[in-house]
């Protein structure tokens, strides 16, 4: 019979050697193809979902060949344990393999789903992976055991708390389970509010940001007491946090309650043209401590909330899109002025983007110096599709229709007169 040994990889080397080891061979190859075949058939690729069950499906589409391998595997394993005709050391073995194997895949995919492609995310997958791995190495070589002795036996005190740093290492681990589900589940309730008509804009971010900090918080306080972690621990937590406010982030304090405020009373909301610290674009994005507005430009300007507090944000769209545009010209004194200025009001009517009510309204300025100074007032409802190309396609057409009525348009002239000595007579 043979010696028990607590080396998995050693076991199965020893397998290796034995002529039944051909059942084992071929269960695992059965396993594999089943695998393979669900695949295939299930085609979980061609699915087309959207929402929740998009996530799902494609969490299953990843997992689908480790799972549908281990059942058969773990079923064999069991069977043959019973009859207790042959060992099963090599199939034991690939458990642990496809474990690993899901773990990964499933880490990746919630990372992949909760955040965006970035370092950041590459590094979490490389040490997922790393811890993943190399579990899989301590377990199948026997020496799993005395590490988890070996964490255990490193201690230290959280004020009256007694912990262990195989005791932490559980809890980061489970944290960070709960956190991606946290996050994952208040991606979702973000996707179903921004698709709810009947909310504001804003109430849907205010509720949204609400809903992920409520989820994360939730997430912390159920996983640290089903470790046995005593929750007056985060006392210690709280007031490092309050003396760091109380220190140097007020800034940051400030920007999330001020980021708050503009949601909820909605003085500002997606998709407003605003000025503010001289800088003039739409709202893009409002978060709980930034503002982003974009320029007609494609510039972007990241805003602190505190700024829209505390100083004077010039709104352009509060209660009303419309805006007016002025261009200013110049026709010389020579030229018919109402012809000129029924020409320009005509121009302004035929520009798609012109609105009839208020209708175009040009009016005399000044008479100047080289000649008379005209405005044309135009109004359009859509300023976030820019301003530049209705100013240059109506001056355009406004030139041409002067060019046909003779209206000049004059430029600066100078007469210059030289008088001679009064007191000299001709000659």
């Amino acid at each position: 019979m043979k010696q028990p040994f607590t080396n998995l990889l050693e076991r199965a080397w020893i397998d290796l050697h034995d002529p039944q080891v051909a059942w084992q061979i071929a269960i695992l190859l059965a396993c594999f193809l089943l695998a393979w075949a669900a695949g295939r058939v299930l085609r979980l690729s061609r699915v087309e979902t959207d929402g929740i069950w998009k996530f799902g499906v494609g969490g299953l589409r990843r997992i689908l060949f480790p799972v549908v391998a281990l059942i058969p595997l773990t079923l064999s394993i069991g069977l043959l344990k019973f009859w207790s005709w042959i060992e099963v050391d090599l199939l034991r073995l690939f458990v642990p393999l496809l474990l690993s194997l899901l773990l990964v895949r499933l880490f990746f995919y919630l990372l992949r789903h909760v955040f965006a492609q970035g370092s950041i995310v590459r590094t979490f997958e490389r040490a997922i992976a790393a811890l993943v791995w190399g579990g899989l190495v301590l377990h199948v070589s026997g020496l799993l055991p005395d590490a988890i002795g070996l964490l255990d036996d490193i201690t230290f005190k959280l004020g009256t708390q007694k912990l262990t740093l195989w005791l932490v290492l559980q809890g980061l681990f489970w944290v960070v389970i709960t956190l991606l589900a946290a996050m994952w589940l208040s991606g979702t309730i973000e996707a179903r509010l921004m698709r709810a008509e009947s909310l504001h804009t804003s109430l849907r971010v205010v509720f949204s940001r609400l809903a992920t900090a409520l989820l994360v918080l939730l997430a912390v306080l159920l996983v640290l007491p089903l470790l046995g972690i005593d929750l007056t621990v985060l006392s210690l937590f709280g007031g490092a946090i309050g003396v760091g406010l109380g220190f140097g982030l007020q800034k940051i304090a400030s920007n999330y309650v001020s980021g708050f405020i503009i949601l909820l009373d909605r003085s500002i909301r997606i998709g407003d043209l605003i000025t503010v610290d001289n800088f003039y674009g739409e709202v893009k994005n409002i978060t709980t401590r930034y503002v982003v507005v974009r320029s007609l430009d494609g510039r972007e300007a990241i805003i602190p909330n505190e700024l829209l507090i505390t100083t004077t944000v010039l709104n352009h769209s509060y209660s009303n899109r419309q805006i007016r545009l002025a261009l200013d010209l110049q026709i010389a004194y020579r030229s018919d002025l109402q012809l000129a200025m029924k020409l320009m009001e005509e121009a302004a009517s035929r520009h798609p983007r012109a609105l009839a009510d208020p209708p175009p309204k040009s009016v005399l300025l000044r008479f100047a110096d080289s000649g008379i100074d005209l405005e044309l007032g135009v109004w359009i409802e859509d300023p976030e599709n820019g301003v530049l190309s209705i100013r240059s396609e109506l001056f355009l057409d406004i030139w041409r229709a002067f060019q046909e009525a003779g209206i000049e348009i004059p430029f600066p002239q100078r007469e210059v007169r030289i008088l001679g000595d009064a007191g000299s007579a001709p000659a």
